[in-house]
């Protein structure tokens, strides 16, 4: 466990969190129209570039 970050808390719970609003993005995203749905698709890429920034902090399968 030497290989956790500094804040390894607060990066946890950005995970879990972001995770979340990812899948509720996705759920909304299903009954959305084209417009709504580009702006939902690009708040997605967002928080996966996050959440994949966090995910490489982390020794491999950390979250898995």
């Amino acid at each position: 466990m030497n290989n956790l970050p500094k804040k390894f808390p607060e990066y946890s719970i950005m995970y879990k969190t972001i995770s979340n609003q990812i899948f509720l993005l996705e759920k909304r995203a299903k009954d959305a129209k084209e417009q709504e749905l580009r702006e939902i698709n690009t708040k997605i890429e967002k928080y996966q570039l996050e959440l994949n920034k966090i995910k490489n902090m982390f020794p491999d399968k950390f979250f898995e």
